[in-house]
């Protein structure tokens, strides 16, 4: 039998008694419980002061950190000719620019006709379309010759489209390949028409043959180009191409290294290497003029290093023999001085000597002036959001100390309403804000000189007069920057202090947090201390309460022993 079941002897309920009686020894916890919360609570209210004094700070700090008053804005007389952008501390005044000549970008266009040519001979049997050095692929289907539609595959050889040519047109246009040249001719005895509004192949395109009104048509330019998308040792490049003979062929551009494998890679992917390395350059595969291009990504009269280390890839594809076409800086005048220069068409002050100024020309041989002057707006609305931000400080203040009443008339007091330190943080933050400030160089020794006054029912700020604080940053910006930044009396030198006294590492309304934390800190070792004198209790009276039904349950045995033997002796007689 279980003893430690309430009752299951005695008939009596004592685990509700026990638990009833910890209950009761719980009151000091619960006290504990209670101070604790609202320690918490007190915690918790100088927490968000704190938050909204940390955002003051920081408003206030835009006023002391040496920019907010050197801040400047720019304007363009004419925004198609140039943009700006100006800096704190950029000299004001009008600064007019002459723009003669634009900057440019180098480039290095290597020699034409790199690609060799279709046939090493003028017999094409063995050139297959599909395969052949065409600087445009040539697609299947069908073109027109003298209004004979001839139809062709791409597998097709070079000369069984010229033997197509012949039949389609009863041998009256003859198609013929010079290998000297590189170059398609078609002839007949009266004029070539080539082409119709059906045709579906590109091969008079590829093979570059147009009208010209007489019985020879010649290819416009030479035919074989670079295959860009093959592997490079089959690029059809007119210079054998090699990477020294083991795969680490490596080329040198403006210093930076780039590696290739003619075995491994195709011509566009060693351009798509160079185009995202750090070279500097674009690289590029004209297949109209049959040649490589290297253009400088940054402009400015400036040029192109090459040097090829293994393999011949910079001679292979002529760009090491090429030419280098020089690019120009950009040449400007300021205020009708001398002629100045700048390898971009960004003009900063490392070429104009205007500090801070940037300006980036737009348009050749343009004029137009660009003025600079303080951006008072961006001033105003830094003042204005410290008048909102210190408002909000002092209403944050308010609604933690207030006192309000309900309907029924009961009076309950803020969380802080019995503290001294938020009332001197509010009288801290108002006797520095809003009081006479002596020793001042400017004509304006307070916020209500600006338009600025308290507004009666609180110690919040407002600005009554937004046209006397525009005027003061029109005409007085010096007395404005003096008032909040004199580094004795300034309006925001003294908050500073004060707020970083108050919310600092080390300020008071940090340590007074701490020790809030402290308290509720050691007011858990206490209120576990107690729990653990209700649990030893509480495990006393069951140990009690056990022993007694376990003395019941002998008595209650006893006795119904004692019941069956009289039971037994009655029943005898």
């Amino acid at each position: 039998m279980d003893l430690g079941v309430s009752g299951l002897a005695s008939g009596f309920d004592w685990k509700t008694l026990v638990d009833q009686l910890a209950e009761v020894e719980r009151q000091p916890q619960r006290r504990l419980l209670s101070d604790q919360n609202l320690l918490q609570q007190r915690n918790n209210a100088y927490s968000s002061i704190k938050t909204q004094l940390t955002i003051l700070q920081n408003r206030v700090q835009a006023f002391t950190d040496g920019t907010l008053f050197s801040s400047r804005t720019a304007t363009v007389s004419d925004e198609a000719a140039a943009s700006v952008a100006v800096t704190s501390g950029t000299p004001l005044g009008s600064y007019a620019f002459n723009v003669t000549q634009l900057a440019t970008s180098a480039s290095q266009r290597g020699g034409s006709n790199v690609g060799a040519a279709l046939s090493a001979t003028d017999d094409v049997a063995g050139v297959i379309l599909s395969e052949a050095g065409f600087g445009t692929s040539v697609t299947g289907g069908t073109f027109t010759v003298n209004g004979k539609q001839i139809t062709i595959e791409a597998g097709d050889t070079l000369q069984s489209v010229f033997d197509a040519i012949s039949a389609a047109t009863g041998n009256t246009v003859i198609a013929s390949y010079n290998a000297t040249e590189d170059k398609v001719t078609l002839t007949s005895a009266g004029e070539v028409v080539l082409g119709s509004a059906t045709d579906t192949s590109n091969f008079l395109q590829a093979a570059k043959l147009q009208n010209n009104g007489t019985g020879a048509v010649t290819s416009s330019a030479a035919l074989g180009a670079v295959r860009t998308g093959v592997i490079a040792a089959n690029a059809n490049l007119s210079t054998a191409l090699s990477d020294g003979g083991a795969g680490a062929g490596e080329f040198k551009i403006n210093g930076v290294s780039i590696a290739f494998d003619t075995s491994e890679d195709s011509i566009q992917n060693i351009l798509d290497r160079i185009n995202e390395s750090g070279a500097g350059v674009s690289a590029t595969y004209d297949s109209v003029n049959d040649r490589f291009t290297l253009t400088n990504k940054t402009t400015g009269d400036v040029g192109i290093a090459l040097e090829d280390v293994s393999g011949n890839f910079l001679a292979a594809t002529g760009l090491s023999g090429g030419t280098l076409v020089r690019g120009k800086n950009l040449l400007y005048t300021v205020n009708g001085g001398g002629q100045l220069s700048s390898q971009s068409n960004t003009i900063t002050e490392a070429s104009s000597g205007l500090t801070g100024l940037t300006v980036t020309a737009l348009d050749e041989g343009a004029t137009f002036d660009v003025v600079v002057t303080s951006d008072t707006e961006t001033i105003k609305q830094a003042i204005k959001d410290f008048i909102s931000d210190y408002s909000k400080a002092q209403s944050v203040i308010d609604t933690q100390t207030a006192s309000t009443t309900d309907s029924a008339g009961k009076v309950t007091a803020g969380i802080l309403a019995n503290e001294r330190d938020p009332f001197d943080i509010a009288s801290g933050l108002r006797s520095r804000s809003y009081a006479q400030v002596s020793g001042l160089a400017g004509i304006f020794d307070s916020l209500a000189d600006l338009g600025i006054v308290t507004n009666g029912n609180d110690n919040g700020l407002t600005l009554d007069d937004e046209a006397a604080l525009d005027a003061a940053l029109a005409d007085n910006l010096t007395s404005v920057a003096e008032l909040f930044t004199n580094g004795t009396n300034g309006l925001a030198v003294k908050l500073d202090a004060f707020l970083e006294d108050t919310i600092g590492d080390d300020g008071s309304l940090v340590e007074k947090q701490s020790n809030l934390s402290s308290q509720a800190s050691a007011m858990d070792t206490d209120i576990e201390s107690l729990e653990r004198i209700v649990q030893q209790n509480r495990q006393r009276m069951i140990d009690s309460f056990v022993a007694m039904e376990a003395a019941q349950q002998r008595i209650n045995q006893q006795l119904q022993y004692l019941q069956k033997q009289l039971a037994s002796t009655s029943s005898s007689k």
